[in-house]
C-alpha cells in the first residue's frame, strides 16, 4: 500500500454517524448504475446499524432534503449531478457532511480534459491528447495521433459515449457520440497494453486490478452486465511494480486535491509504462465493481468498505473541524 497525506477519521459507533442518506438515482446516464450501487451501499450500512435512507435527487427536491433532518449524505450518485461537484456544492451551502472529494476535485476529476492537463504539468504520464469540438477537430487529432484512437466525451463516466476508432471511415460517427453528450470531448491516442485500476480510501491504495475483457474495452457492458470480463487481483505479482502503480494513483489521486475514496484508471502499454487516464470520484458499488473487489483483497468486506467511506464524510462539511480530534482513533 502506497500512504497518501490523508488519515482515517475512525468512528466507532452507528449512532455517531446521525441520520444518513444515500443519495442515489439521480438524472445523468448513469442513473441505473447509481441506483444499483445505492442500493447496495443502503443494505450494507443498515446491517450495521446505521440509521439510513434512500434519497433519489431526481425525484425529491431540496426542500424536502432540507426537511428530512440529515445529519450527513452518503454519495453514490455517478456522473453529472452528482460526481461533477454540483451536489458537492449545494451540500456545502447546506453545511451538511458528505463522502469522498470536495467541490473542486470532484469537478476537475469529472472533467477530462482539465485532469490531464493537470497530470501533464505535474509530470505525470498521460497519453497524448486533442480537444475536440467538431468533426474538424476530430479529423485533426487523428492526423496528429493516429489509429486507434479513443474518442470520449470529456465530462462523463462509466465509458458512457465512449469509442475506439480505428479508421478513418468510423470517426465521423464517434464524434457525433462523443459530442452529443456536453459539447466538448476529448480525443487520446490508444495505449495498447493491460488495463489497470487501483482503488483509493482513507489515504490508502488497495491492490491493483487488472481487468480483461473480450469486447473492444472495457465499455458499460463489461463494467456492469458481461459475466466475460476478467479481474485480477493484485493486477501484478511484482511487488516492485505494484508500488510502482500504487505511487502513480496516489499521485493522480493528489494532484487533483482529491480525498476521501476513489479509483484510478490507466493504460500499461507494452514497454510497461503506465498511463493515468482518470480519476474517479465516485466509483461504481455494484456486485460488478471494482472498489469492493480491491477492498476484499486488502480483508475489508463491503459492509466495513461502506462504513469505512461514510468515516469520510467527517472531512467535509460541518464535521471536517471535528476530524484532528478523532484521526485514527486520537
Amino acid at each position: 500500500m502506497s500512504a497518501l497525506q490523508e488519515r482515517r477519521v475512525e468512528i466507532e459507533s452507528a449512532g455517531d454517524f446521525g441520520r444518513v442518506a444515500v443519495m442515489l438515482g439521480g438524472s445523468s446516464s448513469e442513473r441505473e448504475v447509481s441506483i444499483h450501487s445505492g442500493t447496495a451501499v443502503l443494505e450494507a450500512l443498515r446491517s450495521r446499524n446505521v440509521d439510513a435512507l434512500a434519497w433519489d435527487p431526481a425525484e425529491r427536491n431540496l426542500r424536502e432534503f432540507v426537511a428530512a433532518g440529515v445529519d450527513r449524505v452518503w454519495i453514490a450518485l455517478h456522473g453529472p449531478g452528482g460526481e461533477d461537484g454540483s451536489l458537492q456544492g449545494a451540500l456545502e451551502w447546506l453545511d451538511v457532511p458528505y463522502t469522498g472529494s470536495g467541490v473542486l476535485s470532484s469537478a476537475l476529476a469529472m472533467d477530462k480534459i482539465r485532469s490531464k492537463k493537470l497530470f501533464r504539468s505535474a509530470g505525470l504520464a498521460t497519453p497524448d491528447f486533442a480537444v475536440i469540438e467538431n468533426p474538424s477537430d476530430a479529423t485533426s487529432a487523428a492526423d496528429s495521433l493516429g489509429y486507434p484512437l479513443v474518442l470520449k466525451p470529456a465530462g462523463e463516466g462509466s465509458s458512457v459515449g465512449m469509442t475506439i476508432v480505428f479508421d478513418s471511415s468510423e470517426l465521423a460517427a464517434a464524434v457525433d457520440l462523443a459530442l452529443g453528450f456536453c459539447g466538448i470531448a476529448l480525443a487520446e491516442r490508444c495505449v495498447v497494453g493491460d488495463e489497470i485500476t487501483v482503488a483509493v480510501l482513507q489515504g490508502e491504495a488497495l491492490p491493483s486490478i487488472r481487468i480483461e475483457t473480450p469486447r473492444t474495452f472495457y465499455d458499460y457492458h463489461a463494467k456492469y452486465e458481461a459475466d466475460s470480463t476478467r479481474y485480477y487481483c493484485p493486477g501484478t505479482d511484482d511487488s516492485v511494480r505494484e508500488r510502482q502503480y500504487a505511487e502513480l494513483a496516489a499521485a493522480a489521486f493528489a494532484e487533483l486535491g482529491c480525498s476521501g475514496w476513489g479509483r484510478v484508471d490507466f493504460m500499461v502499454d507494452a514497454a510497461g509504462a503506465p498511463f493515468v487516464l482518470e480519476v474517479n470520484t465516485v466509483p461504481g458499488m455494484t456486485s460488478h465493481s471494482l472498489v469492493p473487489m480491491a477492498a476484499s483483497a486488502a480483508g475489508l468486506d463491503f459492509a466495513e468498505l461502506c462504513w469505512r467511506i461514510l468515516e469520510t464524510s467527517f472531512l467535509t462539511g460541518s464535521d471536517a473541524g471535528k476530524a484532528g480530534m478523532t484521526a485514527n482513533g486520537a
